[in-house]
């Protein structure tokens, strides 16, 4: 069944990794898409890939921009509704991850982490909402297992998502009323360019992958499309009509384990 037929989607983050499956999925689905992110090129393969195949007819639109830039955030909505004139479903996707503990850190690196994963998810959703109250739509935020549990040398990247899970719960409840549901995915390790982006070597990476078999009790990391799977399954009404206010764990038993 078409669960997201006909529907008009935001997805933020959509150059790469689980933004990038998430747009190719909803195209399947039947979704309208408008898809932002920093790198042109990036974008640009990802429409052609909704494209071939899609439920849909009509072709992404492409929003190039920093949403830590107020000014690129706004455009991003203003672009989507003088396009398609409504919005049925926003995917605050967008989100960087940097290494660094209380000792080693700074408050530059604290600030570019709050900015691009709170900040303006926050703004983005506050733009956003008369707009999927009209439509009474929902929102789906990308949050991370490391905002449900504490790990080092991650610092500001695990405030800014356990903020996220906050944001999330709270909107919701503000929003319940008018009928638009919010909720998010916690994703444990997912095999993207998140990581590496991040500050690990590919070496590194590699032992970091390996090692997510010991700490993931399927015994293995996460790919893109089952995170991707699980923004879905919240962005349809055909499934989660009933859900609101949830932070989904989409880690393979990551959350549930306690290192002995």
């Amino acid at each position: 069944m078409n669960t997201l037929a006909g529907k008009i989607a935001i997805i933020t983050g959509a150059s790469s990794g689980i933004g990038a499956a998430t747009a190719i999925k909803f195209s399947q689905l039947g979704a309208t898409l408008c898809i932002t992110g920093r790198n042109a090129d990036n974008l640009k393969s990802v429409a052609e890939k909704c494209s071939n195949g899609s439920g849909n007819t009509v072709p992404p639109l492409i929003v190039q921009g920093d949403l830590t830039n107020d000014t690129d955030t706004r455009g991003v909505v203003d672009s989507t509704i003088q396009r398609f004139g409504r919005l049925d479903v926003l995917v605050n996707n967008a989100g960087i991850l940097e290494l660094g503990d209380i000792e080693n850190t700074s408050m530059e690196q604290y600030d570019r982490l709050m900015n691009t994963n709170i900040r303006s998810m926050y703004q983005l959703t506050m733009l956003a909402t008369p707009h999927l109250i009209n439509t009474k739509g929902n929102i789906v935020n990308v949050s991370s297992v490391n905002g449900i549990r504490a790990f080092p040398g991650v610092l500001a990247y695990c405030v800014s998502k356990a903020a996220v899970d906050q944001f999330t719960r709270c909107v919701a409840l503000e929003l319940a009323s008018k009928q638009v549901r919010v909720n998010s995915v916690n994703p444990g390790v997912v095999v993207t360019e998140l990581q590496k982006r991040g500050g690990l070597s590919e070496d590194v990476y590699a032992q970091f992958l390996e090692r997510s078999k010991q700490t993931h009790a399927l015994g293995r990391p996460g790919e893109d499309w089952e995170v991707a799977e699980a923004i879905t399954f919240l962005a349809s009404e055909n499934t989660a009509s009933f859900i609101t206010g949830t932070t989904l764990s989409v880690d393979g038993g990551r959350q549930a384990m306690c290192p002995r």
